[in-house]
């Protein structure tokens, strides 16, 4: 069973068919899907399930925590079920390809006190950018 299934039954979300199967197609590592790509791959699972019952658990899981909306660049929206381990993430500049990374050291510890402007700074958003092996290779 995936983590994201686990924290969802240890919360006591209603488990749906459906809903089990956005869960199911959020599972695993490095995963970063647009909505419709989730639907699409729910689609294969349970070939009932419509787009706007996609969305709207989509908002579900976002609304209570375990899912965050990534937003590397003027694309759609994707998904991360990755919501309780902090990391950063690196994005292939052509291809849009999204990995997890954690790198060491703490990028709160890093922004100088003069440049916080008296902002109490809660929590840092790192976006590293560059070109993915395959697309180096094209």
């Amino acid at each position: 069973m995936s983590d994201l299934l686990e924290r969802l039954r240890g919360r006591g979300w209603r488990m749906t068919a459906q809903r089990r199967v956005v869960a199911e197609v959020l599972a695993g590592e490095h995963v970063h899907m647009t909505a419709d790509e989730v639907h699409a791959r729910a689609v294969a699972k349970l070939p009932e399930i419509s787009r706007a019952t996609v969305y709207n658990t989509l908002g579900e899981l976002v609304s209570l925590g375990e899912v965050v909306e990534v937003s590397t660049d003027k694309r759609a929206k994707r998904y991360d079920p990755n919501a309780h381990r902090p990391h950063h993430h690196l994005v292939c500049a052509q291809c849009g390809t999204i990995r997890d990374v954690h790198p060491t050291g703490n990028p709160l510890a890093d922004l100088p006190d003069s440049e916080r402007f008296g902002f109490s700074v809660s929590e840092v958003e790192v976006t590293y950018r560059g070109v993915c092996p395959n697309c180096s290779k094209a």
